[in-house]
């Protein structure tokens, strides 16, 4: 796994990371969202392949919220095989406009600090090997020290 790491919080090569890592998974979607501390929402930082309609809905999460908020408020990976058939609640409904089957939240940890989360989505139903979640939590850990400035 060669992933280039964005140097700090505010490069803009975090679109370019993120679609590497979508390749890295043969994944057609892919999401990086930074943790506000100050509202303890996700906020958007990079997408690949989200229909336009959904960027709204996405630019702000609430922790605990959606796939992404139960992977940053659980710390832990948080996988549905089929969204599009998913009926646990975890997705919200507009998420199926996205034509994701298989996807993969995970929280991005900077030791215990929660910094983000990185997710992953395939337009096919997948169950998730715990080789591939790990993996894309080891990618979220190496990255997310660079995704928020250090604490303080």
């Amino acid at each position: 796994m060669n992933l280039s790491l964005p140097q700090s919080p505010s490069d803009a090569d975090w679109s370019q990371f993120l679609s590497a890592v979508a390749t890295e998974f043969g994944c057609t979607t892919a999401t990086l969202h930074r943790l506000d501390p100050a509202d303890q929402h996700l906020k958007l930082v990079a997408a690949q392949a989200i229909p336009p309609q959904i960027i709204p809905l996405i630019q702000s999460i609430p922790v605990g919220k959606g796939i992404a908020g139960a992977a940053a408020e659980r710390q832990q990976p948080v996988e549905l095989c089929n969204l599009q058939t998913d009926t646990s609640g975890v997705a919200k409904p507009g998420a199926k406009i996205t034509q994701v089957q298989g996807s993969l939240a995970v929280p991005m940890m900077d030791g215990t600090r929660l910094c983000g989360t990185l997710g992953i989505g395939m337009l096919l139903p997948h169950d998730f090997s715990e080789d591939e979640k790990q993996r894309l939590m080891i990618i979220g850990r190496e990255a997310a020290a660079r995704l928020l400035p250090a604490a303080v």
